[in-house]
Order: C-alpha cells, then structure tokens, then sequence
C-alpha cells in the first residue's frame, strides 16, 4: 500500500506528468475565492517553528503541493526558493508550503533544498480542507494551489496547476504586484 501510494505521489508531482491548462481562478465552489479571508491555521514548520497564519500581518503565498521529495514538487520549492528574497524585498510578502506530510519530511525536504522559507506540516490534510483545496486527476492526487493573501488574510489570486510547478512562481510574483501600490514618479 505504501509502495503504491508512493508511486502515485511521485508520478502526480512529475513536473510534467500530465498536460492541463492553467489557471487564474477567482474561486470555485470546491476552492477559496478570491475576495474571501483565509482559514485561520496554526501548523509546525521544518524547524519545529508553529506558523499562525492570523500572526501574519504582511502578504503571503500560501502553495499547496502533493508530497515532500518528488520532482514536481523539488522543482516548485526550488523556483520559490530561487525568488525569496526578492519576493520578502519587493513585495514585503513570505511563502508558506504546505502538504500532509510530517515535520520529520519536512526537515528533510528543506535541508536538501536548503529552504529559507517555512513548509508547513499538515498531516491528516486539515488546512488543505478548510481552503478547499480541489484534489487532481478526478480525485486520485492533492491538487496543488497557489494562493497569495493580502496583509489581512484575504485572497487575492488563486493559481491551479498540478502539472507546471514551476509556474506557480510567476503567478505568485503577479499576483503580489498588482497589491503593491505604484510608486510615485519624480516627473
């Protein structure tokens, strides 16, 4: 059973294993809407750190990915990883990942990687259901959202698409810089 469930986590992050479009979603009825204030949630990160998310008082990027470890999900930590500080720079925002698996997974997936940014264990999927997370795939793997929260919790941008993890970022940055105010010109 787990040789199987680890074969259909592994094939479900393959960063291309399955051609689907993306999209830019303002909400579905099986997901958070854009407009409405996130779940509240306290989780343990890689670090033993306990994330709040009504703690949180600047934007952030919450990204739901299927498993710790496999490629699709390496290359969406990665990308992220690769824009943090820009993103904490420019955007005054942070990252938070999230899947079920546990904090001992966790270290692991962030020493390899070496993550400056917190993943969050959600084991038994409770914080993926209170957002709706849809799952892929006509349910047979978690699906893997994106939603960017302004500073008070609310949603702004929901990005869906299980099969380009790297794209994720780029919806992120997007997604953030239409909540930056423009900055004044000196003409």
């Amino acid at each position: 059973m787990k040789y199987t469930a680890a074969l259909i986590a592994a094939t479900a992050c393959s960063a291309n294993a399955f051609t689907t479009s993306p999209s830019i979603r303002h909400g579905t009825a099986l997901n958070l809407k854009v407009g409405e204030t996130a779940p509240d949630f306290s989780l343990v990160d890689q670090n033993g750190k306990t994330f709040t998310r009504s703690k949180n008082k600047k934007p952030l990027v919450v990204y739901f990915y299927p498993a710790d470890s496999t490629p699709g999900c390496t290359v969406q930590a990665k990308e992220f990883q690769k824009e943090i500080k820009n993103i904490r720079k420019e955007f005054k925002a942070d990252v938070v990942g999230i899947s079920g698996q546990g904090a001992e997974s966790k270290q692991k997936f962030a020493k390899e990687l070496g993550l400056d940014f917190s993943i969050l264990a959600d084991e038994g999927d409770k914080v993926r259901s209170s957002f709706k997370v849809p799952k892929a795939l006509f349910g047979a793997f978690p699906g893997r959202v994106t939603y960017v929260l302004d500073k008070d919790g609310k949603c702004t941008s929901v990005y869906d698409n299980l099969a380009d993890a790297a794209s994720h970022i780029g919806a992120a940055k997007e997604a953030l810089a239409a909540m930056t105010p423009a900055k004044k010109s000196l003409f």
